[in-house]
């Protein structure tokens, strides 16, 4: 029946509801399929530019600080922002409106053979925000003349190696409100999904650009890990010279016991520096200090803990805080421990004059 009603309803369309009908279905393709994501050119980018009939024009160039490419010539032209192929088509544009070529007799070609280092700006909720460089060339790269590769993707130039190069996000970062911004243009984007595992949009940057990171001024625990946008370890300053060891070599504590993996709690440190376990009486009541200095502040944050309520404290950041680069945590012998000490300094000082007494006695 209802193939039947189809049919019938196919054979009464008039040629006004075909056009409609096509029309519909060149809309919703445009709407599904737009273009795919491209780089930008960027100043200092080289592009090979080759016109059959015009050799004059032909060569490789590089766009200047001011984001022109600058073919012999021809007026600068304006690159900066802008796709290959669209610089393509722009070149062609030139070529004809200064009179250079009929547009029947013009083909042309452009790529790009070098993707250049660019300057972009981390502002915000990074930990070392302010002006950062990516996509840096090799000192072979530097030297060596550009070869043509064709589809080049440099992944060294995308939003999410800007972050990774400004230290990387810290733990109260907002995620999903991250801000690009080139000259007037502004764009949102939800960079969650490099903890979830969900598709996002990682933009490819140009000289310029501007990342903006908001703060929520809460911790997030789903972000404190290694990640494209987190720091994959950190390494702290770990001091244990007290009892039961005299000394950091003694106590095992090298480099494995100063990197940890982003995410490491002070407990971590307190295990790795062996400042936990061994006799209960003596060692259950020993303190952590966990220093922390804010690189942007400043500002000095001191936390103390006893070595066995951290071990067996909650994941609450507040009771067992998350390890920071350069953070600086000291353990603290118990008092049962540090009145032996006392005893013993006593008794250093006591053998000597008994056996002075002693000697003195006829």
């Amino acid at each position: 029946m209802i193939l039947k009603a189809n049919r019938e309803s196919k054979s009464k369309s008039t040629p006004m509801s075909k056009f409609l009908f096509w029309l519909l279905a060149l809309v919703c393709s445009i709407g599904t399929s737009g273009p795919a994501l491209a780089l930008p050119i960027s100043p200092g980018d080289r592009v090979k530019v080759t016109i059959p009939e015009g050799e004059e024009f032909s060569g490789i160039f590089e766009v200047n600080l001011n984001g022109d490419l600058e073919l012999p010539f021809l007026k600068a032209i304006s690159a900066a922002g802008l796709e290959p192929d669209q610089l393509r088509k722009r070149v062609s544009q030139a070529l004809v409106q200064q009179g250079f070529f009929q547009p029947s007799f013009l083909r042309v070609s452009l790529s790009v053979v070098q993707w250049a280092p660019v300057q972009v700006f981390v502002i915000g909720s990074a930990f070392q925000p302010g002006r950062v460089l990516i996509n840096e060339l090799s000192d072979a790269e530097q030297t060596q003349t550009p070869v043509q590769l064709s589809g080049q993707a440099p992944l060294n130039r995308m939003l999410t190696m800007a972050l990774r190069r400004a230290g990387g996000i810290t733990p109260t970062a907002d995620v999903t409100a991250v801000e690009f911004k080139r000259g007037s243009r502004r764009q949102v984007i939800d960079l969650s999904g490099a903890f979830t595992g969900q598709p996002f949009r990682d933009i490819p940057l140009i000289a310029g650009d501007q990342v903006i990171v908001p703060d929520t001024g809460i911790v997030n625990p789903l972000i404190v890990r290694p990640s494209q946008i987190t720091p994959a370890e950190v390494e702290i300053n770990i001091s244990n010279l007290t009892v039961p060891a005299a000394g950091n070599s003694v106590a095992g504590i090298g480099s494995q016991a100063r990197n940890f993996p982003y995410g490491s709690r002070l407990s971590h440190a307190v295990v790795s520096a062996n400042c936990a376990g061994g006799t209960s009486v003596t060692n259950a009541r020993r303190r952590a200090i966990l220093v922390r200095t804010e690189r942007t502040s400043g500002k000095t944050t001191v936390y103390e803990r006893g070595v066995e309520e951290l071990l067996r404290a909650s994941t609450d950041s507040g009771n067992n805080p998350y390890l920071m680069a350069d953070d600086g945590v000291a353990c603290y012998d118990s008092k049962m421990t540090n009145f032996q000490a006392v005893l013993s300094i006593f008794t250093q000082f006591l053998n000597p004059a008994v056996l002075i007494y002693d000697r003195s006695i006829p």
